[in-house]
């Protein structure tokens, strides 16, 4: 991570840094890491703070790092269908989706949202992975018809309870129509926008993509005023709150030697669909076989963790490794600590006794059912509270 330290923060000039990197740092941005080549603010002071700030009013979060992958051309439509085995037939122009890029194993390469704006005109928003490459290559042996390139387009996140009252105070009443997973191109003073409602937060959120980076500070600082009133504050993307919404990150809950089935997300993969893409053969073999690990939800006792784990914690069963902890947190809304992990498929059913290997100890854990909290996503859906 990239401390300020009286003076710059510091990769080096490789490292890229978004058009919102300077507004961060006058909000209050205290560390950096970096994701897609980019910086990405991880500290806003007090982690447990940010949270409790997206779950009671709203923040804002520099996720630029999300890199576009802009697929255009006469091919568009058939190209984006043969990176995913979700099936695109019936995403509408507008419409946003989840979608996995899966190589020639089934392995996932990448779980990005996709932002279909005309007939041949895809994003993708990528997690953190060198997806523009791998696009660039199938492209060349496609025999399509398709240009690769990654746009000049910044995404923002304003997530929270509030961030409903903010866009309308940016954009006028109408924005309330905009329903989940669906998106508008806006201007806002003249800067040119598409706005979406996704967001890595489980909560009711919006996303800003900027599609003229030498605006991102004026943009910053026109929706912190508008949110003035209604709590905003500048933050980061919430490790707690994803964590018990049951949200994946690329590189830990998943990479390109894990494939749809073990991560539950057999929806996401349509097999049976008249669709070409790559890695069909393969994810039809492991469908048929089964699969040998899964991913589960996992309560951890003991004391209040502190901070996310860094590195992947075993999972044993009687004093057997069975698998390991991805991602773990302690929930101070929940008041305990929760964990997404891979395990031997014969030991994830909800109730199974585990054990996991802390760097200070081992601790008992139980498999639970996931996500942890709002099971049925209705806040981030409808944008209605629930009970806690």
């Amino acid at each position: 991570m990239a401390t300020h330290n009286g003076g710059e923060f510091g990769f080096g000039t490789q490292i890229r840094k978004s058009p919102y990197f300077d507004a961060t740092v006058r909000w209050g941005a205290k560390d950096f890491s970096v994701y897609n080549h980019m910086y990405i603010p991880r500290d806003f002071g007090d982690p447990e703070q940010n949270f409790w700030n997206l779950v009671n009013t709203a923040i804002l979060c520099d996720v630029a790092v999300e890199r576009q992958v802009e697929i255009t051309g006469p091919d568009a439509a058939r190209f984006t269908q043969l990176l995913t085995p979700r099936d695109l037939s019936n995403c509408a122009v507008g419409q946003c989706k989840y979608v996995l890029i899966t190589n020639a194993d089934g392995g996932i390469l990448n779980d990005p949202v996709l932002l279909r704006l005309a007939e041949n005109h895809f994003w993708l928003s990528l997690a953190d992975n060198d997806v523009l490459l791998w696009a660039q290559g199938v492209a060349v042996h496609s025999g399509m018809d398709v240009v690769i390139t990654e746009p000049d387009v910044s995404p923002l996140q304003l997530q929270g309870p509030n961030s409903g009252k903010i866009m309308a105070a940016l954009f006028g009443e109408d924005i309330a129509e905009l329903r989940y997973y669906w998106l508008v191109e806006k201007e806002l003073d003249g800067i040119p926008l598409v706005v979406s409602r996704t967001g890595w937060s489980s909560e009711l959120g919006y996303e800003l993509y900027l599609r003229d980076g030498s605006r991102g500070d004026e943009l910053w600082e026109k929706i912190m005023a508008a949110g003035a009133v209604h709590g905003l504050a500048a933050g980061h993307t919430s490790s707690i709150r994803r964590i018990e919404g049951g949200m994946l990150s690329y590189h830990a809950d998943m990479d390109i030697n894990t494939n749809p089935y073990e991560l539950n997300l057999d929806r996401l993969v349509n097999l049976d669909a008249d669709t070409t893409f790559i890695g069909k053969a393969a994810l039809q073999k492991i469908r048929q076989d089964g699969v040998k690990r899964r991913q589960v939800g996992l309560d951890i006792s003991g004391p209040s963790l502190t901070g996310a784990n860094t590195t992947f914690w075993p999972v044993c069963e009687h004093s057997k490794d069975i698998g390991k902890v991805t991602s773990a947190i302690y929930s101070p809304r929940l008041k305990r600590n929760v964990a997404l992990a891979m395990v031997a498929v014969q030991c994830a059913a909800p109730g199974t006794r585990l054990e996991v290997q802390l760097p200070t100890g081992l601790r008992a854990a139980t498999v639970v059912e996931k996500p942890f909290y709002d099971v049925k996503k209705k806040i981030a859906i409808a944008g209605r509270e629930v009970g806690s």
